[in-house]
């Protein structure tokens, strides 16, 4: 009895590997989800939508769902995307710093860095904007206000822990100013119409948020946040020229689970990297206002560890909740 035990024992571990070997190759016949975790039509939305079709382009067999998880600011989406089964068939949008930004807030079912970080795609700097009558010409006249009424000055956002509101933190220390009053909206669409209608002082907006309202002369832009100077508004000067030592934007890309096999990530990581190069997508990239910066695999988490750093940093000495 013993030896037969062993026997079929042995059997059955010199057919695991060709079972293992009968498993289909990635992606077998079964669709893709690619969580967004954002309402549709939103800025991570329309980036998604755009580059999914170019990547089922370049992977045979990959069929795309695009599936909107929203709530808790991208949190349910995000714990979706984190927690899903480590095939290859569930991979997701992510826009940082609020990526990072929401477990220093609250507990959460992820960690901001372990994910597999596949593809950033747009990076849009966050800026200031005033309406066209505004008695503030320069992000100096802000300052001042600042200084001369504490509590005072107001500026919409797109949400407590945005990227809109996390660059006006770092900008009140950099600027040494003390705090002023967020008015928080659930998105750029009801902001805007709030502050055209003079119902706050300015905004903290992406530069791509209202476009055709500064072209039209409705809305001023004092500033933008970028490393440099962003095409769309290159009139427009950068905090740091202005003597301001603040970075920052809202960076939109594509991730992954923990853990994916990395044949899986090898071959999506050379989807992005072609369809990054695609002179239609750059095109249509540019007619709907998404600012490309792509960083593939290792340097796109270099990037968003550097995010992680600064923000604990920023976490330490101005916490947005408590």
């Amino acid at each position: 009895m013993t030896s037969r035990r062993a026997l079929l024992a042995g059997a059955g571990l010199l057919a695991a590997p060709a079972t293992l070997r009968a498993q289909p190759a990635w992606p077998a016949d079964k669709p893709v989800e690619v969580v967004v975790p954002f309402p549709a039509g939103g800025g991570v939305d329309v980036m998604t939508r755009l580059v999914v079709p170019l990547i089922a382009a370049q992977i045979p067999g990959f069929r795309p769902v695009v599936v909107n998880r929203t709530g808790a600011a991208g949190q349910i989406g995000l714990e979706a995307i984190f927690n899903a089964a480590l095939d290859g068939y569930t991979i997701g949008a992510t826009t940082i710093p609020a990526h990072n930004a929401i477990p220093l807030e609250r507990q959460v079912r992820y960690r901001a860095m372990d994910f597999t970080f596949l593809c950033n795609i747009v990076e849009d700097a966050n800026c200031f904007c005033v309406r066209a009558e505004s008695p503030f010409r320069s992000v100096a006249d802000i300052v001042a206000a600042a200084r001369a009424r504490p509590n005072y000055v107001t500026y919409g956002t797109t949400g407590i822990g945005s990227d809109d509101h996390l660059f006006m933190l770092a900008f009140e220390a950099a600027a040494n100013v003390p705090p002023m009053v967020q008015v928080p909206f659930a998105g750029s669409a009801p902001l805007i119409p709030q502050l055209l209608g003079g119902n706050m002082d300015m905004a903290v907006m992406n530069v791509n948020d209202a476009p055709q309202l500064v072209r039209e002369g409705r809305l001023r832009m004092l500033a933008q946040g970028g490393a440099r100077r962003q095409p769309e508004a290159a009139e427009v000067p950068t905090f740091r020229e202005l003597g301001f030592d603040v970075v920052g934007g809202a960076s939109r890309g594509i991730v992954g689970p923990p853990g994916m096999p990395a044949p899986v990530v090898a071959r999506l990581e050379a989807a992005f990297r072609a369809a990054m190069n695609d002179e239609g997508f750059r095109r249509e990239a540019e007619r709907q206002n998404m600012p490309l910066r792509p960083l593939i695999g290792a340097e796109y988490k270099a990037f968003a560890q550097g995010i992680d750093d600064n923000l604990k940093r920023l976490w330490a000495v101005r916490p947005w909740r408590g």
